[in-house]
């Protein structure tokens, strides 16, 4: 299923050329974006406020790298 959102304030001249273009695509779907506001708003209460923010990357390895055989 794909989605076609159109921002709100974009609906009265997208909506139907959207509706009309995707008309014969079962798999697409348009609708109007119709939120107020961001569900990742800071200070939302979602989650009981206990999301933390952490870096995902891997630590780096301690220490160098051996040195390389140049070209052969």
């Amino acid at each position: 299923m794909i989605y076609c959102v159109i921002p709100e304030a974009l609906a009265d001249e997208l909506l139907e050329k959207m509706t009309a273009y995707y008309a014969d695509d079962e798999n697409v779907t348009v609708m109007v974006d119709r939120r107020k506001d961001s569900r990742r708003a800071r200070g939302a209460t979602a989650g009981g406020n206990q999301r933390t923010v952490r870096d995902r990357r891997r630590a780096r390895i301690v220490g160098d790298l051996p040195d390389s055989p140049g070209p052969a």
